[in-house]
């Protein structure tokens, strides 16, 4: 059994890490309402757009991007893959590494070993270099600082290579965010882009009004998505007379690329917002293992200090029984 002084150290040491994780769980909830809003700030442009767009092309059905035309042979793959620059947020890098792992195993199953990887953060960005894959760059500062000029550098390089045919399929392997308490693995193909009236708003079912992230909230809000009935309604023409200026090809040349521009930015977005969640919920379970742990050292300690006054007590007792 350990001595008291041993139990007393160890207290110490448990109730200072229990001071750290609880900080870090004030922080990470601080930076998550702030990628909330983020979120909540480009999601109106976002849905416009979208909406715009395919509504658009629903009522000129004969007309059609290249960007959405799939290539005939595919040989050469990209794979955007977004992880963290930092640990201690649970298992969100290691889904993510082990997604991207997988995906580069089914390409390669299909005898497609040519995927370049674009890693947006440093774990993924390491997990490229030791698997020895083949690198697009370094964007790991994107992780921390999310800029949309950045991402639409990354994604009008991307759909350059692809119109060039450098590229024949590009993938997108991220979190969505959905609550704070349900982030959902995601791949997502990019290019060749789907431009189908069918998935209008699809990915837009965010809970951006509440950042609590407990075991009980967790549980409330799977019972709600299940209760939830999603009706997917297929967007109508906005109207069935479009007047385009200057051209139909500009337009489309115009509209495409911010959506896949926009596209990148809100993965990016989603990604540092489940980060967030991720360690929030990791740095609460950390907090309350450790209150568990103090309460255990405790009642040791309180246990080990009557048993030594009990000791002492017979002690004295016992010598004066004997003078």
């Amino acid at each position: 059994m350990a001595s008291l002084k041993e139990i007393k150290t160890r207290i110490a040491s448990v109730n200072s890490t229990r001071k750290i994780t609880s900080a870090m769980k004030m922080v990470a909830s601080s930076k998550l309402h702030h990628a909330q809003v983020a979120i909540q700030n480009m999601l109106p442009y976002e849905n416009l757009l979208e909406h715009i767009l395919k509504s658009f092309l629903a009522s000129t059905p004969d007309v059609t991007s290249i960007l959405e035309q799939g290539h005939a042979e595919v040989k050469r793959v990209a794979l955007v893959v977004y992880s963290s620059n930092s640990s201690l947020c649970g298992g969100f890098n290691a889904n993510v590494l082990k997604m991207m792992e997988h995906v580069v195993a089914e390409y390669a199953a299909q005898d497609i070993t040519d995927v370049v990887i674009y890693p947006v953060g440093r774990k993924v960005a390491e997990r490229v270099q030791k698997s020895g894959w083949q690198s697009a760059g370094d964007f790991s500062a994107l992780a921390d600082k999310p800029n949309a000029h950045d991402c639409a550098v990354v994604s009008e390089a991307i759909t350059r290579k692809y119109m060039a045919h450098e590229i024949d399929k590009v993938e997108l392997i991220y979190h969505h965010f959905k609550s704070a308490g349900s982030q959902i693995l995601t791949r997502r193909t990019f290019l060749p882009i789907d431009l189908s009236t069918e998935k209008i708003g699809a990915m837009n079912d965010r809970d951006l009004t509440s950042n609590v992230a407990t075991v009980k909230a967790q549980e409330y809000l799977r019972q709600r998505d299940r209760q939830r009935q999603h009706v997917a309604k297929e967007a109508k023409p906005l109207n069935d007379n479009f007047l385009v200026e200057p051209n139909l090809e500009y337009v489309l040349r115009s509209l495409v690329p911010k959506l896949l521009n926009l596209m990148v930015y809100t993965a990016l977005l989603d990604s540092i917002a489940s980060e967030h969640a991720a360690r929030m919920v990791a740095m609460q379970t950390a907090t309350d293992n450790a209150d568990e742990l103090l309460r255990t050292l405790r009642l040791q300690y309180n246990k080990g200090r009557q048993a030594a006054i009990t000791s002492e007590l017979l002690d004295i007792v016992g010598g004066s029984g004997n003078n």
